[in-house]
């Protein structure tokens, strides 16, 4: 793409929140990049204006971890369908898991990714290598510049992707040439626990024992395995979707560039917990599983008030709402959640749960200094132009009347009523999403990673 095509715009009269600092100030975007930041930029020709009227300027949220279905899956996502819902929801890079079809393990398949992404995502991209018993000499010899992350499934069913034998794991540990995430539950835990639960109920097990299946134990066991195995060899190791209370302990409460070992929490673990079932059913089975009251407060009071839990991702992971009225071993795991993860986060904004600069750093500047993303997560001059901009709602909107731009057409939320909504999104200078208008000729850019 050439930028100097690019029109110039300007945002005027808009609190900038970055870097843990509130500002009132404008912000000229010239060739894809944040060219000034001034309290009033004037003598500035032919750039489109926007006027932020006092509303939230943030750094575009960058998910490390969604799961967009492409290649495979069609029927539930695409690159082109779920980015561009992202980006309508204020997240303007994504992170793309390895667990397509085919799986993301060699580096063919990478590559086809990539090109897919090229001409189909609104959205940044960069994409996790997976691992397998059977590629650990190609995750070995990676060039850790052309992923984003290897994920590793040390406890869930993803086909060839689960990676349970200690010998193996070990091997993966001590040789892994860059930062390694890891999803954390025990299986043998897992399907001790379906066995109790199918004599207890038949195969028809009410939603809301999955977070007593998938319990506290299954959780900590994986996790604190994780840790002991990076701890062994000084492995950086990211955890994704942590939701115990049991597993904070785990991770130190220091600042990021003073630690190795690393947490996610996602929004739905911080938007939901056990009461939900009743209503929402396997609309919010996910893996790991939403648990109790206490365990969602104590995620929201580690991410907002502590160093534990470093970043906030989504976990986007679409099914078709056909699939989710299945009965319990057939419904599938996972939620839609792009489009509304950065609204809902505003709700704990709202209540006072979370400061915005607190949200801001884990949805933007962490992700970008964990996973060295170059010049992207700040506002800041000579940055690319990743911003989006918040405004209050004057009026209340259920989510139920808003259109989902998401393939699978429903969301966990939608008896929401948002008091934040997404007004204006630019990702790499471009226009994506501005006053309810969708521009679909705004193409993301591949993530530099500087490593």
């Amino acid at each position: 793409m050439n930028f100097s095509n690019l029109p110039k715009i300007i945002i005027r009269n808009a609190v900038i929140v970055n870097e843990g600092i509130r500002e009132m100030a404008d912000v000229l975007i010239e060739n894809g990049r944040i060219e000034k930041i001034q309290p009033s930029i004037t003598g500035v020709s032919r750039a489109e204006n926007i006027d932020a009227e006092g509303g939230w300027l943030i750094p575009g949220m960058i998910d490390d971890q969604v799961h967009f279905r492409d290649p495979g899956a069609p029927q539930k996502g695409t690159v082109k369908s779920e980015s561009m819902a992202a980006a309508i929801g204020g997240i303007t890079s994504c992170m793309d898991m390895p667990n397509t079809q085919p799986a993301t393990l060699d580096l063919q398949a990478l590559q086809q990714k990539k090109l897919n992404a090229a001409t189909h995502s609104m959205a940044n991209y960069a994409f996790h290598f997976g691992v397998s018993a059977d590629n650990i000499d190609i995750v070995e010899n990676l060039d850790p510049k052309l992923v984003s992350g290897v994920k590793v499934f040390m406890g869930a069913s993803t086909g060839n992707m689960l990676v349970d034998d200690p010998q193996t794991l070990e091997r993966l540990f001590s040789n892994v040439p860059t930062i390694l995430l890891t999803h954390c539950e025990s299986t043998p835990r897992i399907k001790m626990r379906e066995q109790q639960y199918k004599e207890k109920y038949g195969a028809d097990i009410p939603a809301v024992m999955h977070g007593r299946i998938r319990d506290k134990q299954a959780c900590f066991e994986s996790s604190s395995m994780a840790v002991a195995l990076a701890e062994k060899y000084g492995t950086q190791l990211h955890v994704l979707h942590i939701t115990t209370a049991k597993e904070i302990c785990l991770f130190k409460n220091l600042p990021l560039d003073k630690k190795y070992i690393t947490a996610e929490v996602c929004v739905h673990h911080l938007s939901f917990d056990d009461t939900d079932y009743e209503m929402l059913g396997h609309l919010i089975k996910c893996n790991p599983a939403i648990k109790t009251v206490q365990d969602r407060q104590a995620l929201i009071q580690a991410i907002s008030e502590s160093n534990r839990l470093d970043i906030i991702g989504t976990d986007h992971a679409p099914h078709t709402w056909q699939e989710k009225q299945q009965s319990y071993f057939n419904a599938p795991a996972g939620l839609p959640l792009v489009q509304h993860a950065l609204p809902a986060l505003m709700e704990l904004v709202a209540d006072k749960q979370m400061n915005i600069e607190t949200m801001v750093r884990k949805t933007s500047h962490q992700v970008a200094d964990l996973f060295r993303i170059k010049d992207r997560g700040y506002i800041r001059e000579g940055y690319w132009a990743d911003l989006v901009l918040l405004k209050e709602n004057k009026e209340k909107v259920m989510v139920s009347d808003t259109r989902n731009y998401m393939h699978c057409n429903w969301t966990p939320f939608a008896h929401k009523a948002f008091r934040y909504s997404v007004d204006t999104t630019i990702i790499s200078g471009q226009l994506a999403w501005h006053k309810n208008q969708l521009f679909p000729n705004c193409r993301g850019q591949s993530l530099e990673i500087d490593r």
